[in-house]
This record gives C-alpha cells, sequence and structure tokens, in this order.
C-alpha cells in the first residue's frame, strides 16, 4: 500500500512538472506572437532652412523574419494596420525580412515583403537589407531585392541616400554580411541637405559614425529575445556585446534607437522582450 502512495505522488509531481513546463513554453511562445507594444521618443535636429518647421514621425519596423509558427502573414497585417493608425509621415523597414524555418510555414522573398505593400505613409516608405536577407539565405542578390521593392513602392537603400521632407535619409548596407560605405552615405546626405537620418540593421556601425547632431535606428538585436529575469539581456549578436541591446542610446551628438523587432530568429518565444514598434518624433532644432 505505501508503495502505490509512494509512486502516486511521484506520478503527481512528473504531472505538475510537466504541467508546469508546458504552460511555460505556451507563456513564451504567446509572447512571440504577442501584438508590438509602441514604443516613443521625441528628438530634436537641425531641418534646412527651406523645410516647414514642423515635427515628422518616423516609424521603424524591423526584423519582422516571416515565417511560422508565430509569424505568418495575418499577424503582419494587424501590424500593418497598427502601424497605419499611427499616421506615421515615413516609415522605415530595418531589415530581416526573411524568416527562419521553426516548423512552421516559410516565405519566400517577395512573400515576405508582401504585407509592407499595404503601408500608407504621405513621405513614403524606405528599407535596408538585414544579415537574414543575404544571398546565402535567400538566393537573390541586392538588385533583385531592389526590384521586390520597387514593386511595392517602396525604396530600398544600399549605402545610399534620399531626401523626404526635412529628413536626409541614408541607408546603410548590412554590417554583418557586406561593407557599409559610411565616407559615401554620409556624403550623399550631406548633399541632399536635410535633417540627418540613418537607417541600419544592426548597432555596430553607430560606433562608426561621426560625433554631430543625428539619429540612427536599428534593430537585429532582437532586445535579446530571452532575457532573464534579474539579469537581464545576456547576448545579442553584436561585436559589441549587449552594449547596444535595446532602447534609446546618446553619445556625444549621435542617437540611436535600437527595436526589439516583430518577429524571432530560432526559436519561436520570447521572455521580458516585448516585440515593439518605435515611433519617433523629429522636431526642428
Amino acid at each position: 500500500m505505501r508503495t502505490f502512495f509512494r509512486r502516486r505522488r511521484w506520478l503527481a509531481a512528473l504531472l505538475l512538472i510537466f504541467l508546469i513546463m508546458s504552460g511555460g513554453a505556451i507563456w513564451l511562445f504567446a509572447n512571440a506572437r504577442a501584438m508590438p507594444v509602441v514604443r516613443r521618443l521625441d528628438i530634436a535636429l537641425p531641418f534646412p532652412a527651406d523645410a516647414p518647421r514642423r515635427p515628422v514621425t518616423v516609424a521603424l519596423l524591423t526584423d519582422s523574419h516571416l515565417s511560422g509558427p508565430d509569424n505568418g502573414p495575418d499577424r503582419m497585417a494587424r501590424i500593418v494596420a497598427l502601424v497605419n493608425g499611427l499616421r506615421p509621415d515615413l516609415i522605415a523597414l530595418g531589415g530581416d525580412y526573411i524568416g527562419d524555418d521553426k516548423g512552421g510555414a516559410t516565405y519566400d522573398p517577395a512573400q515576405s515583403i508582401a504585407p509592407f505593400a499595404e503601408l500608407r505613409a504621405p513621405l513614403g516608405v524606405v528599407a535596408v537589407l538585414g544579415n537574414h536577407d543575404a544571398r546565402k539565405h535567400t538566393g537573390i542578390g541586392r538588385h533583385d531585392w531592389h526590384d521586390l521593392f520597387a514593386r511595392i513602392g517602396v525604396r530600398l537603400l544600399d549605402n545610399q541616400a534620399v531626401r523626404r521632407g526635412p529628413l536626409a535619409i541614408g541607408g546603410l548596407r548590412d554590417i554583418y554580411t557586406g561593407r557599409p560605405d559610411i565616407p559615401k552615405t554620409l556624403d550623399a546626405m550631406q548633399a541632399l541637405g536635410g535633417a540627418p537620418l540613418m537607417l541600419s540593421h544592426g548597432p555596430d556601425a553607430f560606433p562608426l559614425l561621426p560625433d554631430q547632431p543625428m539619429l540612427t535606428l536599428v534593430g537585429h538585436t532582437h532586445c535579446g529575445q530571452v532575457a532573464l529575469p534579474f539579469a537581464g539581456i545576456v547576448y545579442v549578436p553584436s561585436r559589441y556585446g549587449t552594449r547596444y541591446a535595446c532602447g534609446v542610446y546618446r553619445d556625444g551628438a549621435r542617437t540611436m534607437v535600437v527595436s526589439a523587432g516583430l518577429g524571432t530568429s530560432g526559436l519561436p518565444i520570447r521572455l521580458l522582450a516585448r516585440p515593439d514598434v518605435w515611433l519617433v518624433t523629429i522636431r526642428p532644432r
């Protein structure tokens, strides 16, 4: 009889452990599937003399990693509607559109950016590529990506700059799989004469930028994707470790926003690193 009850206690304990682990896994997956929180920043930059003195809002979306089971076209459609509802003047896409094979659906390059065709902003949509968008992952090169983005009305920047409203927007080549030409991009931005806004996939380019008034928007880190209680973010894929892991960084006259992104890489889970969209208000200095 004692053996019988002892076995029942062990079975009950094992069942409890299983339920806790299963519940934890479901919760981590639900965190990855959650709609992104909207984070906000106000910043002043020197506007050109020919620009109106009204603020400009920029929405940053990055690291969508379109793939199942956590981020499919249905979720991205809801995120696009959320961003359109914020009524930004400009929308910036920070790269890593291609998702991993995580046991669910996977999508080709055209399918991976298709949801962005519904984005709406008076100053348009600009984009850069990420490390997951490199040829070794996708089978296509930068010129093919240019064509795909052009079809949905998005301007892809590859060590290039474009003027939109009062902003001179530079877009750097991904530093993890290519060579960003910072001097060339800065020269192109200066020739356009707008308030400087730099778009890069990841934060590793930030320390290489000159100490002058400039806003840099990046992703790549996923804010650690899994941050531990008390210990916080323990790893991001950057040569600077966790120095530029998440949030807003100021260094001299430079400011950088690091987004947690929308999708996941590797496992479809998140812990203490909720998906986010940044809405930055840029005011004339």
